[in-house]
């Protein structure tokens, strides 16, 4: 296939087809996963979850009313596709890479599992929270295969999302691991590599 061939159609279908996959992934290692020791509210998890559908719901839902926010920020030019899905492509591979990385210890909600591990290996050697930069890339790249404004701003709302629910999992991660998750902290960044 050649650059020129690429339509936003076919961009768009080949990233469903990349978020499709994730899901897969995501519900077939779900049957893997330890039973829970330690869960947070259901009113604690309303604070991201809301947010993050809607969220979501900017970056990939169809405008209903007319707003500033489907104002056009790219057109989908072979360059702007391009690069779109291979965000996109990117930041689902980092999620599962993440994923599998978490194994058994992976959990939707914010949890502590029994005998829960410290995980220190792959992408969690330089990033506390890989698996949500992973989606926060693939979002940043569907954002751009669809042009709007409003996707950005979905993507913004996403970050928030997952720094809300971050801040939690490494209150009760602190709680389980004390100094141990104290010295990874002071090694990691939250979604991206620390620089120094």
């Amino acid at each position: 296939m050649t650059s020129n061939a690429l339509t936003p159609e076919i961009a768009s279908l080949w990233a469903g087809r990349l978020w499709g996959l994730l899901m897969l992934v995501w519900i077939v290692l779900w049957f893997g996963m330890k039973k829970a020791k330690k869960r947070e509210r259901w009113t604690e998890r309303a604070e991201y979850s809301l947010l993050l559908v809607f969220g979501f719901y900017l970056v990939f839902g169809r405008p209903w009313v007319a707003s500033p926010l489907n104002d056009r920020l790219f057109r989908g030019t072979p360059a702007v596709l391009w690069t779109g899905l291979a965000v996109t492509t990117l930041g689902i591979a980092i999620s599962i890479w993440a994923r599998l990385s978490l194994g058994s210890n992976w959990s939707g909600t914010v949890t502590l599992k029994d005998n829960h591990e410290l995980i220190r290996k792959g992408l969690y050697r330089w990033i506390r929270h890989p698996i949500y930069t992973g989606i926060l890339l693939g979002a940043v790249g569907s954002a751009i295969l669809k042009g709007h404004l409003r996707g950005f701003v979905g993507v913004l709302v996403v970050l928030l999302s997952f720094y809300i629910k971050a801040r939690r999992e490494e209150r009760f991660l602190r709680e389980e691991f004390g100094t141990g998750f104290d010295e990874h902290s002071r090694q990691t960044g939250m979604f991206l590599p620390k620089l120094t």
